[in-house]
């Protein structure tokens, strides 16, 4: 941890951070952007600032946990601060453990601030068989990769590491199911994974985008967001709705979907070094093949050769809405014999291509048109992008979900009953049962969440309006089913195996619904 910074001629705060005392310059910043600049602390992670909705970047303030991106730092003045480096050692090092054994961290982005909350929890004499206490705890915070479970797990756990698990052999499993490196270990749930925006050199000038070309740079996050002049976006009222029009026909099965935010936590980060190094957006996961295309990457590299400096570029979560790359939504209508059409709606220069191929190879009567659509950019490479779709299509046709066989030959099996998610998966050695396990509850989560609940607002002219991460229709934790996993053994090579389960979790869940003809199924297209 660098020394606090000097005390200037401007006014400053005082605070105890973590054991010692600190002083930083009272600028009208936020704690989070006090920790995360001068005072150099990178466990607290930035998620959303300054919309105070991910809890990414939970403290403790005198023991309470608090949102530190919306937290004035003038607030903590003579307080006491506590980051997940300030916990005692074998606290730390205890929660840790749980959250590794359970698999209840993957890219290890929102872990830091939930297990400060769930020590005030347990420091508070919860019970440990308390879950409910836990899920409503949780409300404070999202998880995108876990899908919840595990980290109520991990509150159970014991938190006594299995001396004979090959953390090596884990690592490989969850960059199969990332589909980016990743690291496993206990030290990624404390926020040591690596990310972009946390291995920045100290003194990096900051960029932001202002618009889909121009950057604003600043010495700090707080002044380049200044500089930009953005005002900070809320969750709409206005209504969602479905982007492309049903194919004409008399179908037996139809299908309309809407706009939805892939929801990865760790917003686009890139640095660049002019005299040698860089990091990129995919440090320790690979957000649902949504980062492919960032444009952070080039905007790095381009300011930093043309001032000379080390330049770290930084997207903010309305950023990441408005140009991450989005699921293509599609309207589809299907007859019993199984031909039909698939509406696929495409924004952006990307070729949907590949997917294309991947709805025609799974159902070869099913002809796909290409229509433009206004609205954020879609990406083929987003999780099972089309031919989950058109997984669920097929169980429609059948009346019945059947194994679903991912193109790399991965199978899954999935039913819902409208308490329990159940689900059973083949997709080679498993490698590392807790880190599959986790991965496939993660995207059970996700398709569960995908068909019932969420949705963006995109008007006619493609701005989107829902810019909060509580407006996306994640499903929170309080809400989540029961989700069982069966890995079945296989001594195949090793294969991406949860994509498989997020196809097959969504169409077991439609089929619950009786095939209803719209997804998100719930009432959130009516706010």
């Amino acid at each position: 941890m660098p020394d606090s910074p000097r005390p200037t001629d401007s006014p400053t705060v005082e605070f105890d951070l973590d054991g010692r005392q600190v002083q930083v310059p009272d600028d009208g910043d936020t704690l989070l952007g006090a920790l995360r600049g001068p005072l150099g602390i990178r466990t607290v992670k930035d998620g959303c600032s300054p919309q105070g909705q991910c809890g990414c970047c939970t403290v403790l303030v005198d023991g309470e946990p608090r949102v530190s991106c919306v937290t004035p730092v003038r607030r903590v003045a003579g307080r006491s601060v506590t980051t997940i480096d300030g916990l005692p050692d074998d606290r730390r090092d205890r929660w840790a453990a749980r959250f590794c054994e359970t698999g209840a961290s993957q890219c290890g982005f929102c872990t830091p601030g939930i297990i400060l909350r769930l020590d005030a929890l347990e420091a508070r004499g919860t019970p440990a068989d308390d879950l409910g206490a836990v899920r409503r705890s949780l409300l404070a915070h999202l998880c995108r990769c876990t899908g919840w479970q595990t980290i109520l797990e991990a509150w159970e756990h014991d938190g006594t590491p299995d001396a004979g698990r090959d953390l090596r052999a884990a690592a490989e499993r969850a960059g199969i199911e990332g589909r980016a490196p990743q690291h496993v270990g206990p030290s990624v749930a404390l926020g040591a994974g690596g990310f972009a925006a946390d291995t920045a050199p100290l003194g990096a000038v900051v960029a932001v985008p202002v618009d889909g070309t121009e950057w604003a740079v600043g010495s700090t996050l707080h002044e380049a967001r200044s500089r930009a002049g953005k005002v900070q976006g809320r969750r709409t009222t206005a209504p969602g709705g479905w982007p492309v029009e049903l194919p004409d026909g008399v179908w037996d099965v139809t299908l309309q979907t809407t706009w939805v935010e892939p929801g990865y936590l760790e917003t686009d980060a890139a640095w660049f070094d002019p005299a040698g190094g860089s990091a990129g957006p995919l440090a320790n996961g690979g957000a649902f093949g949504s980062k492919l295309t960032s444009p952070v990457i080039e905007a790095a590299e381009r300011l930093a050769r043309a001032r000379g400096e080390v330049v770290v570029a930084l997207a903010g979560r309305e950023d990441t809405v408005r140009w991450g790359a989005k699921r293509p939504p599609i309207a589809a209508g299907v007859r019993r014999d199984g031909t039909g059409i698939v509406r696929i709606g495409v924004s952006g220069d990307a070729d949907h291509g590949p997917l294309v191929d991947a709805i025609t190879t799974l159902a070869p009567g099913l002809a796909v048109e290409l229509v433009a659509v206004a609205g954020p950019p879609t990406h083929p490479s987003v999780r099972g992008a089309g031919w989950a779709e058109t997984v669920a299509l097929m169980a429609a046709v059948r009346g019945s979900v059947e194994p679903v066989v991912a193109p790399n030959g991965a199978v899954a099996t999935a039913a819902f009953d409208g308490d329990t998610i159940r689900v059973s998966v083949r997709c080679g050695r498993p490698l590392d049962r807790v880190v599959l396990r986790s991965y496939c509850i993660g995207a059970a989560h996700m398709a569960y969440s995908w068909v019932t609940s969420e949705g963006l607002s995109v008007d006619e002219r493609g701005e989107v309006h829902d810019l909060t991460i509580r407006s996306f229709g994640i499903v929170r934790a309080v809400d989540t089913p029961t989700i069982e996993i069966d890995i079945v053994d296989d001594d195949g090579a090793p294969v991406n195996g949860s994509d498989a389960v997020f196809a097959a979790v969504a169409a077991a869940v439609w089929a619950h619904a009786d095939f209803a003809p719209r997804w998100p199924l719930g009432a959130m297209m009516q706010r």
